[in-house]
């Protein structure tokens, strides 16, 4: 007699699980089996720019043959649960997932007074004076902005006593939890991987640079900013951060953001963290395990550069509006803008991708005492680029601006518009050493200068510049003419 073909190997094994999962799903479940912190082998975190982070935590789990209830304690009270994905590392392919359930309403008074609306609790009074205890049945008929207690005949506001509940509903947790259904195709400890999404989990770079005596020259040293609000630590975790700025489909909804905060300082000299590019993006990738505990915000370091050549830039912006109409007087005591400037190479002591973040920068004092001068935000900066940074305004540096002539003049055609104006700048230094200036002007149009008590350079289509030296406690005064078509 033939025997029936046989299918092939993998479709058996398809077939198999298809059939092994049916008989789960319809079998009563099986008791849950809690996994804690406690079964934890090794946890990995990559965090993203914007409150987003990929989590693999890994934990030696004692599973049956066959229909399984896995309660994962401790995950992240932010996690995207339709991002989780549960596999065993130490048996490939043994596991199949019939559902997941992430229970995140935590146990608290008021959380469990929602659980038993229209259940019944038991009211225990004690007496005042003998101290002996009665108790009432009464049934929970609201639990919003207070607690309605309907105790026999009479309903009740507050809380008359004790509350005394039965029990703790099933979806009631006093940590997040993943509950995970799933059949397991042999019996023993295996070492299941929990990847998924969350958010509570964020960083960012922070900047110090030290000027030198002279701001020819900085020191500057980078740290990682980061914040855990996800609900729950991760000890000796393996930590790479991403800079790039990662496309991300938003969702409609507002995560709740925990307010305390805790600041921890990494000791002294660490070593920085190891950077690679991946896909259009850096991954940095600090090379020792750290703990990060819940509501806390660490830092570690991520650079460190000394002498680093710098230039400082005086910088007086102007406008276009006064060159279409006639203005008289501009501005007094106008100050120039401080600015510092240095290159992101290997030949100024850098030459590594820096991820966006803010920049404070210092300076000592006669006394050697390191005070502050300004800071500003940079942008993701890569290798061979430059970092210019606005510091604030100068003290000792001002102008006085006004425009001396201002006429119109015939056009070629009466579609286009032709104008004539002068300007005069006045620049003052009340420093002990002269400084220089630099002076630009956005001018409209179709330009043309006429007259200048200085030579101009065009750096730009409708920018003029002018680097003017001013002396020690002395002023500088620039004239100019320009001609601007429309």
């Amino acid at each position: 007699m033939p025997q029936a073909p046989r299918l092939p190997t993998a479709l058996t094994a398809v077939a198999i699980a298809a059939s092994t999962a049916a008989a789960a799903a319809a079998a009563p479940p099986p008791a849950e089996r809690r996994s804690t912190l406690d079964d934890q082998q090794s946890v990995a975190i990559t965090i993203y720019n914007e409150d987003l982070a990929l989590v693999k935590d890994v934990r030696k789990v004692l599973l049956d043959e066959g229909a399984n209830r896995i309660a994962l304690r401790d995950v992240s009270g932010r996690m995207r649960p339709e991002t989780a994905q549960l596999r065993s590392l130490s048996a490939p392919g043994s596991l199949t997932l019939l559902e997941q359930n992430f229970d995140f309403d935590l146990l608290t008074p008021g959380k469990l007074l929602e659980k038993y609306v229209g259940r019944t609790v038991r009211i225990v009074k004690t007496h005042p004076t003998t101290g002996a205890e009665t108790s009432e049945t009464a049934q929970v008929l609201s639990a919003q902005e207070g607690v309605v207690l309907k105790i026999g005949d009479r309903i009740e506001t507050g809380v008359p006593g004790r509350i005394v509940f039965d029990g703790v509903p099933s979806n009631l947790r006093d940590r997040p939890t993943l509950v995970s259904d799933l059949v397991s195709r042999r019996a023993g400890p295996q070492d299941l991987e929990l990847s998924y999404l969350t958010g509570g989990l964020s960083w960012k770079a922070d900047y110090v640079a030290e000027l030198n005596a002279d701001d020819s020259a900085l020191e500057l040293n980078g740290w990682v900013t980061l914040h855990n609000q996800s609900g729950t630590a991760y000890a000796n975790a393996k930590l790479q951060l991403v800079a790039g700025d990662v496309n991300r489909v938003r969702e409609e909804m507002d995560m709740a953001k925990a307010e305390r905060r805790v600041m921890t300082t990494a000791a002294a000299a660490p070593a920085p963290m190891a950077q690679e590019a991946l896909f259009e993006y850096h991954l940095y990738t600090l090379n020792r395990p750290t703990t990060l505990a819940d509501n806390q915000t660490k830092q570690v370091a991520l650079l460190g550069a000394s002498g680093v050549p710098v230039t400082k830039e005086l910088l007086l912006n102007g406008a276009d509006y006064y060159y279409r109409s006639s203005v008289g007087e501009i501005g007094q005591k106008l100050k120039a803008g401080v600015y510092v400037e240095f290159a992101n190479r290997e030949s100024a002591h850098l030459g590594q991708p820096l991820p966006k973040g803010v920049v404070r920068v210092y300076k000592r004092d006669s006394a050697g005492n390191a005070q502050f001068v300004g800071e500003d935000r940079i942008d993701h900066t890569p290798k061979n680029e430059t970092v210019r940074l606005h510091l604030g305004d100068a003290f000792d540096v001002t102008a006085d601006k006004k425009q001396t002539d201002f006429r119109r003049r015939e056009p070629a055609n009466k579609a286009s518009y032709v104008m004539e104006s002068a300007y005069e700048i006045v620049l003052r230094n009340a420093k002990p050493e002269a400084v220089t200036v630099t002076v630009r002007e956005p001018i409209p149009g179709d330009w043309q200068m006429l007259e200048q008590s200085q030579p101009h350079k065009k750096v730009a289509a409708g920018t003029a510049e002018w680097r003017i030296k001013v002396p020690a406690e002395g002023s500088t005064t620039l004239k100019y003419r320009v001609l601007v078509r429309y």
